[in-house]
């Protein structure tokens, strides 16, 4: 009997001790996550400044969202602009153990969302996500795949042009065609141009190596460049603006980080905050939202940005309210 009663205090001793662990192990989660960390894939294409503070601004929000490295685990993968780099890098994340996948820009998307792995997918930052096929309703995204759209407000950069440096009679448009988004961020450039009697001449790239060759032979030909949403072009862009400035043409870019990387002006969406407002869809989803019931936003939050050093380099004075009402970079 003595023998009996021991084994009972030892069961019961034992039962509490596994309450316990349950119930520390099911308290431990952060921001909606539950007991066992979750698992996020990240993909980007290429390094540039604009991809990196969008995934850095996704990272920080989740962080501001509850997440901790007990919590939440990335798997960051950069294809280094190699696209057949970037398959594999998809491939690999499709057979993982993910619980959703964060690709960065189009190109990135494009491929994992054609693989239809069955694995959530949220962008950050794709042009048009109806033209690029990664859904067919922002409303309610389908394909298993939702996020931000970064629509380039083209009208907006070249009225901005017209401000800044009047009488330009030809643009010089610096693209690689790979990119669905940079070739209709081209289209509505052309459209506007033609529309207003400008004249057009495209420099055309498929290699990053191809960029400061093909900026150079845009020199003497036209009075300004426009650089659309490519990430080629994006990566390589210190070199165009060093073209650019020897030959006193201003280049207006598409993004914050263009005018950073040396180009002279544009009017953009912030990067960061864009890759947090991607976190906070997936914040969502992994508090119980279903995919198709995040709408894909359209962000149109825009700050025009004007670099100072390129302008001085170019002989272009800005007036008073111009560098008052910008954010200026040098």
């Amino acid at each position: 009997m003595k023998h009996t009663g021991k084994m009972k205090r030892i069961l019961v001793m034992a039962l509490a001790m596994t309450l316990t662990i349950g119930c520390t192990a099911c308290g431990s989660g952060s921001g909606g996550t539950g007991g066992s960390a979750k698992k996020i894939g990240i993909i980007q294409l290429v390094d540039n400044g604009a991809f990196t503070d969008m995934r850095e601004g996704f990272q920080a929000k989740m962080t501001e969202l509850g997440y901790t490295e007990d919590t939440l685990v990335y798997d960051y993968k950069n294809a280094q602009g190699d696209i057949s780099n970037l398959n594999t890098i998809c491939q690999d994340m499709a057979g993982s153990n993910l619980d959703c996948i964060v690709t960065i820009a189009t190109p990135p998307t494009q491929a994992m969302v054609n693989l239809d792995s069955g694995k959530p997918v949220f962008y950050i930052s794709v042009s048009d996500p109806l033209a690029a096929g990664v859904i067919t309703d922002m409303a309610k995204p389908d394909k298993n795949a939702t996020g931000t759209s970064n629509a380039i407000p083209v009208d907006e950069i070249f009225k901005l042009a017209d401000e800044l440096t009047p009488g330009v009679q030809t643009y010089g448009i610096l693209y690689n065609t790979g990119e669905v988004n940079s070739v209709k961020t081209v289209n509505s450039a052309k459209e506007y141009m033609e529309g207003r009697g400008i004249a057009v001449k495209e420099a055309i790239v498929t290699a990053s190596s191809e960029v400061q060759q093909a900026a150079q032979s845009l020199v003497g030909s036209v009075d300004a460049i426009f650089i659309p949403n490519d990430s080629m072009i994006q990566s390589a862009l210190p070199q165009v603006a060093q073209v650019a400035k020897e030959a006193g043409i201003p280049v207006y870019g598409s993004s914050a980080v263009m005018v950073g990387s040396g180009a002279f002006a544009t009017i953009s969406i912030d990067d960061v905050t864009i890759g947090g407002m991607t976190a906070e869809m997936v914040h969502q989803y992994l508090t119980g939202t279903a995919v198709e019931a995040i709408p894909s936003v359209v962000v149109s939050q825009f700050t025009t940005v004007i670099n100072k050093s390129t302008a001085d380099a170019i002989g272009i004075e800005l007036s008073a309210d111009v560098l008052a009402s910008a954010v200026i970079v040098e």
